[in-house]
């Protein structure tokens, strides 16, 4: 059984002192690829160094929302640029809206829509982040697609309504599922993993955050505790867990263009 992590954050401090260790975890539950999300440019040449460390890491150029203080003129080259430099660049993000206790709509709006128009144009597809901000998000991508046409992607760490999953389903988007999903009350994000359709659905840690359960009392999540969120996600859609990890893994690929794992690994932890 091999599963992938769509959704990473190894670059961050709390890593640093066992990732070879923490990397053996995950391959011993068979996560076989990872896509390292990217908060600013900045970021770019620790997580293209820890591409280099990891074949198996995969990543993204962007700046996310809730850092529009970094945006400047040059930023939107920046990121062309830097998603043009590496061929294990196979993202755009994250970027998205964050409207929660946030006066600066316009801003991330502009942000949002340069993000698009790299990701169009590269052939890659974004990483968004939605959070108190689906109406206005779905509107914008309404509008982008109008004058540019459609770019593909994924709502990660998906937490919204099923009426709101929906809005993002019919706009072509994949639905990841972290380990919130595992959290007994987030009763809508167990309606709408149930929801999504068999080529849509994605599993991420969004590590180092959002601890699935039953690891919720370890305070760093790691990329081997997708395996939960994976484990869950097939409950709640009543299908095996091998079932599961063969459908995400096969849409990870299908939606990043990673390569295609030749080889089960190993799963009995």
């Amino acid at each position: 059984m091999q599963l992938i992590d769509t959704h990473v954050h190894l670059n961050f401090e709390a890593f640093q002192p066992d990732l070879d260790e923490i990397a053996q975890r995950w391959r011993e539950r068979g996560i076989v690829r990872l896509v390292h999300s990217c908060v600013t440019p900045a970021e770019f040449p620790v997580i293209q160094a820890l591409s280099q460390q990891f074949s198996e890491l995969y990543f993204a150029v962007g700046l996310h929302p809730m850092d529009m203080d970094q945006w400047a003129p040059g930023t939107a080259d920046q990121i062309r640029t830097l998603a043009q430099s590496d061929a294990k660049v196979v993202a755009i993000g994250e970027t998205g809206l964050d409207l929660f206790k946030a006066h600066d709509q316009a801003e991330q709006e502009q942000s949002l829509w340069a993000h698009l128009e790299i990701a169009r144009d590269l052939g890659l597809p974004v990483i968004l982040h939605c959070r108190d901000a689906a109406q206005p998000m779905v509107e914008l991508l309404r509008r982008f697609w109008a004058q540019h046409g459609p770019v593909s992607g994924v709502m990660h760490c998906w937490s919204g309504t099923p009426e709101e999953t929906q809005m993002f389903l019919d706009l072509g988007f994949y639905v990841s599922f972290s380990g919130i999903v595992t959290f007994k009350n987030a009763k809508q994000v167990h309606t709408s993993a149930q929801m999504v359709s068999c080529d849509r659905i994605l599993v991420e840690t969004d590590c180092p955050f959002l601890t699935p359960e039953p690891k919720r009392k370890q305070r760093r999540n790691e990329p081997a505790n997708v395996y939960h969120v994976a484990e869950k996600v097939a409950q709640l859609r009543n299908v095996s867990l091998e079932t599961l990890a063969a459908e995400t893994t096969a849409n990870a690929c299908r939606l990043f263009q990673l390569p295609v794992p030749a080889s089960p690994a190993l799963t009995n932890v």
